[in-house]
């Protein structure tokens, strides 16, 4: 059995060998097939799928493109974050940029027509060469990024850019550029190149705090956009893509480098000739940080200040713009002052210039002011200045450097007290309107007998007497107490208050100064501001008529298209004419007469009425008056009162007469428009009434026509009843106590 087992196949192990690889090399081919299967399976769904996308994005792309607006570039330029700019008129009737105004961004938006051809050819060339030809998107450029940098760097259009700009997406990721290429597309089917580029511009931040060429070109060269050279235009164009490291100023160099590569772009493009390429590679910019920079004084160079802060006026301005705003338009007060710090509005003040110089040259100076200070402070004053038409020509609100922006500002935010100073709005005014008194008025020069028993008010020299009296006419120039405290008292303190405050519009005076010590004298609750004061007594001098104080006359969006605000002047007659002639003249005799207290502060060759005010805890003077021209309140003290004693004079006064001196400079010689409704007439200055032939003692006096005073008889027959007392003087301190405590008679 063993050889008959010798004696087999010996190919039978071969075929055995050959049918194991057979089956293993079958089993291999079918893997192989089920993996290939696989993988061409995976293929097709691939390609179906990035096919699918590739549709889906072409079609989201296209309809992207050809949808509705989603960027409206009207809309963006009215929303934008733009400066607001106030213009005054100089002698010329031209307008002025006295100040700018802006949050976060210093934007003025310029028309593209208004731009040089050298600087939108900078631009193109440099950041976007083919803008004219593309649709929104150079796809060229765009696939070379996508290629070489995988997006880590720019390649985006100006219209791209833009998109950029206005959406604040900064972001290198697929998602923003695709997003920011529809949106390129989308634009350019809605929008002109011209209004693309003219956007661009207007918006692009260029470092400073510079938003749009406009600001960046009056920041870095001091000029209108307008006026710029090819080298300048190449410079500003070079700040853009990176505005720290181009900025010219901090790093010239830098800048440097990319205006000349500005410049060949635009020669190789043929925007400019070889000539031109020359010649500004070697101009010499002056910067505005450069000791060459010489600053323009034109119509729209901002006028120069005496320290970086804006002017009281602007202060005010902002302050009555955004309360308008907010009455106007319901807005919060949020509202009003971003629509005033963002909204690009343009805003026409009736500053004058020449005015507001004067006027912060004498008190950034402190010219008319004592020297020193008492307990750490020096003396403070404050001044308004207005016309006859309610026109705010000029304040300031306080002496010295202006602390800030927006800082306290007496003259119109910080009431004082008046003292004698109120009495021709308070007492004599409504006495001769309503004819409780007329010129020749005789009032017992006396206090009042209070319930104590007490005399009640006193003169700057005492009580007075029983037996001495005194007409209106002679009581205002020494500015007594007694005489207006009897007219009070006469006509009642409710009269008089509610003419105050109706006729006259003191807002400051409240209920509690219902009473004869704050009508009479001045010792009010609040006080008042000479913003209030200056237009109250300028009623004197204008006819009669109140005019609210106006800074502005219109408001409007940044091309005048739509006007937000506008004022007028809306004259009120608050007293008659000849009520207002016969003030005039009374007030006048502060000034002519020798005992009045404003004697020395008379306007140089022009008629003055005044009247002045010192408190009776010496804390406040005053001076308040005009001329033909315009009418002006000054207040001094304490900005934290203090007493004034060792202050003699009136300084307020003297700033007065200081500043109406230096702005009635050149001015024409004219006197004040008169009353055809008052008649001059000769009085008894022992009666008050008109003279008769048998009166000794005469003088001569102004009369509303419907309330002359009888003729005198008592000369005629007999002694007179009254001694009319003698006239006193002013002691050279000033007007002495004029406040006393508030009497309860």
């Amino acid at each position: 059995m063993g050889e008959n087992r010798k004696k087999q196949n010996p190919l039978a192990g071969i075929k055995l060998e050959r049918n194991k690889k057979q089956k293993a090399k079958k089993h291999h081919s079918k893997a192989f097939n089920t993996f290939l299967t696989v993988i061409l399976s995976l293929a097709i769904i691939g390609i179906i799928s990035v096919t699918s996308v590739a549709i889906y994005v072409l079609h989201d792309i296209v309809s992207i493109a050809n949808g509705d607006v989603v960027i409206d570039l009207d809309e963006y330029m009215l929303n934008q974050s733009q400066t607001t700019i106030l213009y005054a008129y100089d002698e010329n009737g031209k307008e002025v940029e006295i100040a700018r105004l802006h949050g976060n961004e210093n934007r003025i938006w310029v028309p593209l027509e208004e731009m040089p051809k050298s600087l939108i050819d900078a631009y193109v060339a440099i950041e976007d060469k083919r803008f004219w030809d593309h649709s929104g998107v150079d796809w060229m450029r765009t696939l070379s990024v996508v290629v070489k940098y995988r997006f880590s760097q720019g390649g985006s259009t100006i219209t791209q850019q833009l998109i950029k700009n206005l959406t604040g997406e900064n972001g290198r990721t697929f998602i923003r550029k695709y997003r920011e290429i529809c949106y390129a597309l989308n634009l350019e089917k809605h929008a002109s190149k011209e209004k693309i580029l003219e956007t661009y511009l207007n918006t692009l931040y260029l470092d400073e705090g510079c938003y749009g060429v406009q600001t960046a070109s009056e920041f870095y060269f001091g000029k209108d956009v307008s006026e710029l050279n090819l080298a300048e235009s190449a410079c500003l164009a070079a700040i853009t893509t990176a505005p720290r490291t181009y900025n010219p100023i901090r790093n010239f160099e830098n800048n440097r480098r990319r205006q000349k590569l500005c410049l060949d772009y635009m020669l190789e493009q043929g925007k400019i000739s070889k000539e031109e390429y020359d010649e500004a590679l070697n101009y010499e910019i002056i910067f505005t940080n450069s000791e060459k920079y010489v600053p323009k004084k034109d119509n729209k160079t901002t006028k120069e200040k005496k320290d970086t802060y804006q002017s009281y006026y602007v202060d005010y301005v902002i302050d009555k713009v955004i309360a308008d705003l907010q009455e106007q338009y319901n807005y919060t007060y949020n509202q009003a002052w971003r629509k005033l710090y963002y909204g690009g509005l343009k805003i026409y003040t009736a500053e004058d210039m020449n005015i507001q110089s004067v006027l912060e040259d004498i008190y950034y100076n402190r010219k008319t002011l004592p020297k020193g200070t008492k307990d750490g402070q020096a003396v403070q004053s404050a001044m308004t200045v207005m016309d006859y038409q309610g026109r705010l020509k000029g304040i300031v609100g306080r002496a010295g450097p202006k602390p800030g922006d927006r800082s306290l500002n007496i003259a119109a935010k910080s009431p004082r007290q008046p003292g004698s100073a109120i009495k021709p709005l308070s007492v004599y005014a409504p006495a001769i309107e309503k004819n409780y008194a007329h010129w020749s008025t005789l009032m017992q020069n006396y206090g009042l007998v209070l319930k104590d028993g007490s005399i009640w008010p006193k003169n700057y020299d005492g009580p007075g007497s029983p037996g001495s009296y005194k007409t209106i006419a002679d009581a205002i120039p020494p500015s007594l107490n007694t005489v207006p405290a009897r007219l009070v008292d006469i006509m009642t303190p409710k009269v008089c208050y509610d003419f105050l405050v109706n006729n006259f519009h003191i807002s400051t005076a409240t209920t509690s100064d219902v009473n004869l010590a704050p009508l009479a004298v001045g010792a009010m609750s609040k006080g008042v501001t000479t913003l209030e004061m200056a237009a109250a007594f300028a009623t004197f001098g204008n006819g009669g008529k109140y005019y609210e104080p106006i800074c502005y006359y219109r408001v409007t969006n940044h091309d005048g298209s739509k006007v937000y605000l506008q004022t007028q002047a809306k004259p009120e007659q608050v007293i008659s004419e000849a009520t207002a002639d016969i003030m005039l003249r009374l007030l006048e005799r502060v000034i002519t007469t020798s005992n009045g207290t404003g004697r020395k502060y008379g306007v140089s060759g022009f008629e003055t009425f005044a009247k002045t005010g010192t408190t009776t805890d010496n804390k406040d003077r005053w001076f308040v008056g005009g001329t033909p021209y315009y009418v002006a309140a000054v207040w001094l003290g304490y900005e934290t009162p203090k007493d004034l004693s060792h202050i003699s004079g009136n300084p307020a006064g003297q700033t007065f007469k200081t500043v109406m001196d230096e702005i009635h400079k050149g001015l024409e010689k004219k006197g004040f428009t008169h009353s055809e409704d008052v008649v001059k007439k000769v009085f008894c200055t022992r009666t008050g009434l008109l003279a008769s032939e048998y009166c000794t003692s005469k003088s001569t006096g102004w009369y509303k026509f419907d309330h002359v005073p009888s003729t005198c008889t008592t000369c005629k027959y007999s002694s007179p009843q009254v001694n009319p007392g003698g006239v006193t003087t002013e002691p050279e301190a000033g007007e002495g106590n004029e406040e006393q405590p508030n009497p309860e008679q």
